[in-house]
């Protein structure tokens, strides 16, 4: 496969490679710098691609492997400011962040029909199996793994249109 086919393959799949990088990185700008990392290994080891209908999995892989390189390496230091005065400003922490992100999640959740949001906590949140939560709702498990499969869809495009938020600025007591 030539470079100009890998590329196209390459976008065909973006979409899948960022949600997963984002689900590695936690944020947009790491997930962003993971697939630029495993695009250009890709189309570097372009000929290690044996099977061109496994694709999607190789390039999942290699976002992985990627996410896997930088993590072992040491924490990442800032850009440099523009002025040496200048002092950066405080971020705030990350249960912070995670608690904006999760509000978020359950903002999506609450916003699922109401079959759908059931299926999908007693699936997801409760741990119960396809049947037993079928059982719980008085539906077919067919019926039941649709409507999981379906929340799941909507959830994950909630997610996905969701504005990127700016960075939440820690407050210091006393400062203006």
């Amino acid at each position: 496969m030539d470079a100009k086919d890998l590329s196209r393959v390459i976008a065909r799949h973006l979409t899948a490679m960022r949600r997963f990088a984002r689900a590695l990185a936690g944020n947009a700008f790491d997930a962003d710098d993971l697939v630029q990392i495993a695009a250009e290994t890709a189309i570097r080891k372009r000929r290690q691609l044996r099977q061109p209908e496994r694709a999607r999995s190789w390039l999942m892989t290699i976002v992985y492997r990627a996410h896997l390189d930088l993590s072992r390496k040491p924490a990442r230091r800032e850009a440099p400011l523009s002025d040496p005065d200048a002092a950066p400003v405080p971020r705030a922490t990350s249960s912070q962040d995670a608690r904006l992100a999760c509000a978020e999640a359950l903002d999506a959740l609450d916003a699922l029909p109401c079959e759908q949001r059931a299926a999908l906590t007693l699936v997801g949140v409760e741990g119960h199996s396809s049947e037993e939560a079928a059982r719980i709702l008085e539906i077919k498990p067919a019926t039941l793994r649709s409507r999981v499969s379906r929340a799941r869809g909507a959830l994950r495009a909630a997610v996905d249109a969701a504005p990127e938020r700016p960075p939440v600025r820690a407050i210091r007591g006393g400062q203006s």
